[in-house]
């Protein structure tokens, strides 16, 4: 076999293996990542870029090491999820390192985290007065979580007294491409009559619909492809 069709064929599979492998595993190991959840990522990508163009390795050998550390990563989830103890070993703790308006400095030495950084996910966060902070703490996969003092919290309708209409669902997507999601509309209960004499109303045939929602306050958000903007911004 050409060489070129070797690697052809070991890169598809090298994608399809890590694809699987994704999928198996979960969404934790492609969200944003704690240090092992990195260290596991890193190495998969290794294995399966070893096993796309280092035709001097032989694929089943690079297949096998992929499925072991696959299960390995799967075993030590396994593990974390049953032991609080492993758990913050592999994960390790939530680091505070602001309280009550002071920057705990020996935290953020131990982390080799600065203040400029500090400063950075701050205003992130919409936070440009240190003062205005309860609580920064660092959680594990490396993101600023901040609790801000009662005083400069945003207000709530309940701290208002303001009457809420009650929501019990998510968003229900009923058209999407131009095509109606029925399998959507069966889980709900919900006719495709009702769908078009909702269209009819609003004088909308259904490939002119890109995006179709049923929100959980009961209204329909509605997106045609003709939007009928004398001069959109997004035009190149």
């Amino acid at each position: 076999m050409p060489e070129y069709m070797e690697v052809m064929i070991r890169t598809i599979v090298a994608f399809s293996l890590l694809l699987i492998g994704a999928r198996f595993l979960g969404k934790q190991t492609i969200s944003q990542m704690t240090i092992f959840d990195f260290i596991a990522a890193i190495t998969l990508g290794a294995i399966t870029a070893a096993l796309a163009y280092n035709v001097r390795l032989k694929p089943h050998t690079l297949v096998f090491s992929y499925i072991i550390f696959v299960l390995v990563i799967f075993m030590t989830a396994f593990i974390s999820t049953k032991s609080r103890k492993w758990r913050k070993f592999f994960a390790g703790d939530p680091t505070v390192v602001i309280q009550n308006g002071k920057i705990l400095e020996s935290n953020m030495r131990k982390m080799r985290y600065t203040l400029d950084y500090l400063n950075q996910q701050l205003r992130e966060k919409e936070v440009f007065n240190i003062d205005e902070v309860l609580f920064a703490i660092i959680e594990t996969n490396g993101t600023l979580t901040v609790l801000k003092k009662p005083q400069y919290r945003n207000v709530t309708r309940q701290d208002l007294m303001i009457a809420t209409n009650p929501e019990s669902r998510l968003p229900i997507e009923l058209i999407m491409d131009g095509e109606i999601i029925e399998k959507n509309l069966k889980e709900n209960k919900l006719p495709q009559t009702w769908l078009n004499t909702e269209l009819n109303n609003r004088n909308l045939h259904l490939k002119e619909v890109v995006y179709a929602v049923l929100l959980a306050n009961g209204n329909i958000y509605i997106d045609t492809y003709r939007d009928h903007l004398l001069a959109p911004i997004d035009k190149e």
